[in-house]
C-alpha cells in the first residue's frame, strides 16, 4: 500500500510542477483538467503525509523506550508509541478508502423516481412524505430540487413522482435510497385505528450527458397532451405534457412522461433526460451483473415482502434491513434528517468493496 501512495504522491507533485509550465498556463482547457486530478489526488497525498509524519514520531519514540533508563520519560515514550500506533492504524483505514476506485457518477446530480406499491391511498400518501423528505435532505445539504412530474391520487398523495436533484455530490448521498420502502402506521382514513403495512418504489438515477446514451429517434415516439392534475390553470390549458415511448429494440417499453412545466419544449427535455438516466442506468446494471458485482441497492416491484427499508410509526423506528440498522426518532428522519442512515450505508459499501478486493481490516 505504501509503495502505492508513493506513486500517487510522486504523480501529484509532478503535476503541480506541470502546472507552473507557460504553455499549460495558457492552455485553460488544460490546466483546468490537471487541477482537478491534482484535486482529488489531494486528500490522499495529505493522508499519506500524516502517516509518514506518524511513523517517524513513532520510531523517534520507540528508540527513546529503549534507551532511556528515566522512569518518566520511559512512561511518556510508551504512551506516545499507543497513541501514533492508534493514529497510524486510523490513518491506514481512511487511505483504504480513499484507494477504492472512484464512481465516476459521484459528483453527478441525481434523477428520483418514486411510485406507489401496494397499499393503495396510503402507499400515495407515503410516496408524499418520502418525496418531502428528500427535498428537506436536499435543503440541508444546499441542494436544490426541480419537480418534473407529478401524478395525484387526489387526497394529497403521489401515485408518481419524478423530481431532479441538482448540487455537488448528490448521486454519492442519495445512490444508496433507490429500492423498497415498507411503512407500518394507521393511515388517517383508518377509523378502527388498525396498523396496515404499505410500499413504494425509490429509483434513482445518475443525471447523464447526452453524449453517454445515443438515443435514436426512430427508437423513441414522442406524444403530447394536455397536462392534468394540479400546476395551475396555465398549465391544465395547454397541450404541454409530453410522454416518451422508447423501443429500441427492447422487449419492454420504456414510458417517461414530464408534465410540470408550462412549456412542451421543457417537458421534452426532460423527459428526455429522464429516458437517457433510465438507459444508462440499465446499461450499467447489465455490467455489473456480468462482473459478478453486487448492488447494495435495488428497485423491486413493490411488493411487501421485498424491502430495504421499514418505516415503522408505532414503534418510532426505522430499520435498514441491508445493513440491520435501526434508528429511532422517525419524524426527525422524515424532515429530512438521513445522514446518520446514509453514512451508515456508505460506511458498510465502503467495508464491502474492501473486502472483495482483498483490503479490508
Amino acid at each position: 500500500m505504501l509503495a502505492r501512495l508513493a506513486r500517487v504522491e510522486a504523480r501529484y507533485i509532478e503535476l503541480n510542477d506541470e502546472m507552473t509550465q507557460p504553455d499549460v498556463l495558457s492552455d485553460h482547457v488544460r490546466l483546468t483538467t490537471l487541477a482537478r486530478e491534482q484535486t482529488e489526488l489531494g486528500e490522499l497525498v495529505g493522508r499519506y503525509r500524516e502517516f509518514l509524519q506518524a511513523e517517524k514520531a513513532l520510531e523517534e519514540s520507540k528508540a527513546m523506550l529503549r534507551e532511556e533508563n528515566d522512569p518518566e520519560l520511559r512512561e511518556m515514550a510508551q504512551m506516545d508509541i499507543e497513541e501514533l500506533s492508534a493514529r497510524m492504524e486510523a490513518i491506514g483505514a481512511e487511505v483504504r478508502v480513499l484507494l477504492l476506485p472512484r464512481d465516476p457518477n459521484d459528483e453527478k446530480n441525481v434523477i428520483i423516481e418514486i411510485r406507489q406499491g401496494e397499499g393503495g391511498d396510503e402507499a400515495a400518501l407515503f410516496s408524499a412524505d418520502v418525496y418531502r423528505m428528500y427535498q428537506r435532505y436536499a435543503e440541508t445539504r444546499g441542494w436544490k430540487t426541480e419537480l418534473m412530474s407529478l401524478s395525484e391520487n387526489g387526497i394529497g398523495g403521489f401515485k408518481e413522482v419524478i423530481f431532479e436533484v441538482q448540487g455537488q455530490g448528490a448521486w454519492s448521498r442519495l445512490k444508496y435510497e433507490g429500492g423498497v420502502h415498507r411503512v407500518q402506521r394507521v393511515p388517517a382514513t383508518e377509523a378502527r385505528g388498525r396498523i396496515h403495512t404499505s410500499t413504494i418504489t425509490v429509483a434513482v438515477l445518475p443525471e447523464v450527458e447526452e453524449t453517454a446514451v445515443e438515443i435514436k429517434q426512430e427508437d423513441y415516439r414522442i406524444d403530447v397532451y394536455r397536462s392534468g392534475g394540479h400546476g395551475g390553470q396555465g398549465v391544465n390549458t395547454t397541450d404541454s405534457a409530453v410522454r416518451i415511448v422508447y423501443k429500441g429494440g427492447t422487449p419492454d417499453e420504456i414510458v417517461v412522461v414530464c408534465q410540470d412545466t408550462r412549456s412542451q419544449i421543457k417537458n421534452r427535455e426532460s423527459a428526455l433526460n429522464v429516458l437517457r438516466a433510465r438507459l444508462y442506468a440499465r446499461e450499467q446494471e447489465k455490467r455489473q451483473k456480468e462482473l459478478g458485482e453486487s448492488r447494495l441497492a435495488q428497485v423491486g416491484s413493490g411488493e411487501r415482502a421485498e424491502k430495504m427499508r421499514t418505516y415503522n410509526y408505532p414503534q418510532d423506528r426505522i430499520t435498514d434491513h441491508r445493513i440491520g440498522q435501526n434508528i429511532s426518532n422517525l419524524p426527525v428522519v422524515l424532515d429530512g434528517a438521513l445522514d446518520r442512515l446514509i453514512d451508515a450505508l456508505v460506511t458498510y459499501d465502503n467495508a464491502e468493496r474492501l473486502k472483495a478486493l482483498g483490503m479490508g481490516a
